[in-house]
């Protein structure tokens, strides 16, 4: 597979999975487009691993971290208005949504990389390991941790009338 080809086919998700690494549309298109910039550079080496995605994967999770690192303690990310829901079924449900990624953006970076390969890209331990570079019992503790984290921060967040959903 070219280069080309790859870059095709798998832009659009690598957008989504660094949206939900981020928290923010246009620093996951940065984000994608500096990984593939650097993966175009390397393609060849990259090619000829069995498993391409999982080494690009790696680059956009470890570019997101230094970016992490880097960031300036004073920049807040503010997400953008969603569109008006039509009932309040649904205004329910987008705020309790809207919640829950708040909640999950909250996380420490690897507990929340491990949350979005396992819940959103349905990964499993195995393959999240090999693309955290740690071992599964790692992201195993990752994944009880960020579990824990978000339904002591769910129950704080929601009131005792209230049923939800999610983790």
């Amino acid at each position: 597979m070219t280069f080309e080809e790859y870059a095709f086919a798998r832009t659009a998700a690598l957008v989504r999975f660094a949206r939900l690494l981020t928290g923010d549309e246009h620093r996951a298109e940065d984000l994608v487009q500096d990984v593939l910039a650097r993966a175009y550079a390397r393609w060849g080496r990259i090619s000829r691993t069995d498993r391409p995605d999982v080494y690009v994967r790696r680059m956009l999770v470890n570019a997101h971290h230094s970016w992490w690192r880097r960031r300036s303690s004073g920049e807040v990310s503010v997400a953008a208005p969603g569109e008006r829901p039509t009932t309040t079924d649904e205004a329910a449900e987008v705020a309790e949504r809207d919640a829950l990624w708040r909640l999950v953006r909250d996380l420490p970076a690897r507990q929340r990389t491990v949350i979005v390969l396992r819940y959103y890209e349905d990964l499993d331990d195995a393959r999240i390991a090999e693309i955290l570079d740690c071992s599964t019992g790692t992201v195993r503790t990752h994944a009880k941790r960020a579990l824990t984290a978000l339904r002591e921060r769910q129950g704080a967040a929601v009131p005792a009338t209230t049923t939800t959903g999610g983790f």
